[in-house]
C-alpha cells in the first residue's frame, strides 16, 4: 500500500519565509568557526532554526500570489539583514580596540595566519576575534539572537517592514556603540603607553646621552601586554552591557 506525503501550501509558505528571515540574521551573525568550517553547515543550521521557528510565527491562512510572496520573502530577508547587522556590530568593537592598541604598542608588527579567513591578521586581531567569539557564546547572547528572532514574527508578521525611523535610530545607536565601547575596552592600555611615552621623553630630555629609542620598542611592547592582560578582566561585563543596550535597540528597530 502506497502513501502519499501531502504539504498544505499553507506550511510550504510559512517555512519559506521563516527560512528568509533566518538566513538573513546568519549572514551577518558572528558565530565561531562558521567561515572555517563548511558552506552547509550554515544551510543546516538555518534549517534547524526554521523548523524551530515555524510554531511562532504567524499562520498564513490564504497564502498570496507569487508575486506577493516574493515581496514576502524580500521583505522577511532585510528584516533578518538588519538583525544580524546589528548583533554583528556589537562585536566590532573588540576589533576596533584592537586596531587603536596594536599600533602604539607594536603588536601590528607581528602577522599570523587567520584561522576564520585563512589571511594574514595582525596577533591581537585574531586574539581578539576569538576572544569575542567566545564571549558571544558565554554570555548567552546567542541565546539572546534567537529569543529576538522568535519575538520578531510576533512584532512583524509576513510582508512587514519595520518603520523608517526606529530602524535609523536603532543603528545610529549600535554604530555608535562601536566606537564607545572600542574606545572603553582600550583606553587603560592607551593611557599607560601615553605615560611610558612621556616618561621616556622627559628621561631623554634629562639625559641626553642615553639612546632610549631603541629601548622605547621593547618597554612599550612589555607594558601594553601587562596591561591589556590585566584589563581582559573587564571585557565580559563592558560587553555584555553594550549586549543589554545593542538588544534594547533591536526592540525599537522591529516596530512595525
Amino acid at each position: 500500500m502506497h502513501t502519499e506525503l501531502s504539504i498544505p501550501v499553507s506550511t510550504l509558505y510559512a517555512f519559506l519565509i521563516v527560512l528568509a528571515r533566518v538566513s538573513g540574521v546568519l549572514v551577518f551573525t558572528p558565530i565561531p568557526g562558521a567561515q572555517a568550517s563548511p558552506a552547509a553547515s550554515r544551510i543546516v543550521l538555518a534549517l534547524v532554526l526554521t523548523v524551530m521557528l515555524i510554531p511562532v510565527a504567524p499562520a498564513i491562512v490564504n497564502p498570496p500570489a507569487l508575486s506577493a510572496l516574493v515581496f514576502w520573502a524580500t521583505a522577511e530577508a532585510v528584516t533578518g539583514l538588519l538583525i544580524g547587522l546589528a548583533v554583528s556590530i556589537l562585536l566590532e568593537s573588540l576589533q576596533l580596540a584592537a586596531h587603536m592598541i596594536e599600533l602604539p604598542a607594536g603588536f601590528s608588527y607581528a602577522s599570523i595566519v587567520n584561522p576564520e579567513s585563512q589571511a594574514d591578521s595582525t596577533l591581537l586581531q585574531v586574539s581578539t576575534q576569538l576572544l569575542g567569539g567566545l564571549l558571544f557564546c558565554s554570555l548567552g547572547f546567542d541565546r539572546q539572537v534567537i529569543r529576538i528572532l522568535a519575538r520578531s514574527f510576533e512584532i512583524l508578521p509576513p510582508g512587514a517592514v519595520p518603520a523608517r525611523a526606529p530602524l535609523t535610530d536603532a543603528l545610529i545607536r549600535a554604530g555608535s556603540g562601536i566606537f564607545i565601547t572600542g574606545l572603553r575596552l582600550a583606553m587603560p592600555v592607551l593611557a599607560l603607553l601615553l605615560l611610558v611615552d612621556v616618561a621616556i621623553a622627559v628621561l631623554g630630555r634629562i639625559q641626553a646621552q642615553l639612546h632610549l629609542l631603541p629601548l622605547s620598542f621593547s618597554v612599550k611592547l612589555l607594558a601594553g601586554l601587562l596591561m591589556l592582560a590585566g584589563s581582559l578582566s573587564f571585557y565580559p561585563s563592558m560587553l555584555e552591557k553594550s549586549g543589554n543596550r545593542m538588544f534594547t535597540a533591536l526592540g525599537g528597530l522591529l516596530e512595525p
